[in-house]
C-alpha cells in the first residue's frame, strides 16, 4: 500500500505539474507529497521529476513510468468501486454516448426502471451520430448498431431485436403527386433526405421478397439525420414530400392520419442496437448494474 500511495503521489505531482497544484488538486499537503516522491525516487533509485522554482517536469523515466501506472492505477480505482458498489448498492456516473434514435425510441422505456432501481447512479446521456471513441469521449458505453460496433469491444443487445425503416408522406401529398408503388417511382417524387454530419446523404434501401433496391432520395430538403429528423418529420405532414425513417418514430404519426404508410410491403427490416463497452478493463459499478439490468431484460421480454 506504501508503493501505490507513492505511486499515486508521484502521478499526481507530475499530471499537475506542480506540489502546491497537485495538493490543491488532490486535498493533501504538498509536503506530503514531496515526501512520498522523494520515497519513491530513493528506492527506484532514479529521478523522476526535475523541480525548478517555476515548474515540475517529468524526466525520461517519469515519462515512462507515468505510461505505466495511469492504466493499472484506473484499474485499481475501478476494481475497489466495484466492490464498494456490489448489486443494488451501485453508486456513482454512469455516462452513455448514444444516437439520437436510440434516446428517442430505446431509453425511454428502459432508463426509468432502471434509475428507480438504482437511486444511486447518476446517468448522462451524451447524444452523438458521429462515430466517436467512446473512451476518448469520456464515456462508460454507448449503442450502436451492428455495421457501426468496433470489433474489440463487448456488445449487449439493447431494445427491439429487429427494426424497420418506414417510408410515409401526408395524404394531401398523395392525393397531388400520386402513391408510388415500386421503389424507383420514388424518382419521380419529392425526398425528404437524410445524411450525418460530414458524410453523403445516406441512400434509401428496400427489401421485398429477395429483391434489393437502393435509391438516392432528391427533393427540396436534406435534414441532418438524428437531430434534424423531426424537421424532416414536420416537412413530410405539411405535404413537402415523402420521409423514410425509423418505422416506431413514424409510427404515431401514421396513428393519426397525420401521414399514411406507402409502400409496406418494401420496408427494409434489419437487427436492433446493442450497447457496447470496452472489454479491455474492468468494468465500474454503475456499468455493470445497468449491463446486469439490460441482460434481464432482455431475458424476460419476448424478441
Amino acid at each position: 500500500m506504501a508503493d501505490l500511495e507513492e505511486a499515486g503521489a508521484f502521478l499526481a505531482v507530475a499530471r499537475a505539474g506542480g506540489f502546491r497544484e497537485a495538493a490543491r488538486a488532490s486535498g493533501i499537503s504538498a509536503s506530503v507529497l514531496s515526501d512520498a516522491v522523494k520515497r519513491l525516487e530513493t528506492g527506484l533509485g532514479v529521478r523522476l521529476l526535475n523541480r525548478t522554482t517555476r515548474s515540475v517536469q517529468p524526466t525520461e523515466a517519469g515519462r515512462q513510468l507515468m505510461a505505466r501506472l495511469e492504466p493499472a492505477l484506473s484499474e485499481i480505482r475501478v476494481a475497489l468501486d466495484q466492490a464498494r458498489h456490489v448489486g443494488p448498492r451501485a453508486a456513482g456516473p454512469l455516462t452513455l454516448n448514444v444516437p439520437v434514435s436510440a434516446a428517442r425510441l430505446v431509453l425511454p422505456t428502459i432508463l426509468p426502471e432502471f434509475l428507480a432501481a438504482y437511486p444511486e447512479v447518476r446517468l448522462e446521456i451524451m447524444t452523438d451520430e458521429r462515430f466517436v471513441d467512446i473512451i476518448a469521449a469520456g464515456c462508460d458505453a454507448g449503442i450502436r448498431y451492428d455495421e457501426r460496433l468496433e470489433q474489440d469491444m463487448i456488445a449487449v443487445p439493447i431494445g427491439p431485436r429487429s427494426q424497420r425503416f418506414a417510408l410515409g408522406a401526408a395524404p394531401a401529398y398523395l392525393a397531388r403527386k400520386g402513391t408510388p408503388a415500386h421503389p424507383r417511382d420514388l424518382l419521380s417524387h419529392a425526398c425528404i433526405a437524410g445524411r450525418f454530419a460530414g458524410r453523403a446523404v445516406g441512400g434509401w434501401e428496400f427489401e421485398r421478397a429477395g429483391e434489393t433496391v437502393m435509391v438516392e432520395p432528391a427533393g427540396p430538403l436534406v435534414v441532418q439525420s438524428g437531430g434534424g429528423s423531426d424537421l424532416g418529420v414536420a416537412a413530410a405532414i405539411a405535404g413537402t414530400g415523402l420521409v423514410y425513417l425509423f418505422e416506431d418514430w413514424l409510427q404515431p404519426h401514421f396513428q393519426s392520419g397525420a401521414l399514411v404508410p406507402v409502400m409496406e410491403p418494401w420496408w427494409l427490416r434489419f437487427s436492433g442496437p446493442f450497447l457496447y463497452y470496452p472489454g479491455r478493463r474492468l468494468v465500474p459499478a454503475p456499468l455493470r448494474a445497468f449491463i446486469d439490468f439490460v441482460k434481464e431484460r432482455n431475458r424476460v421480454l419476448p424478441d
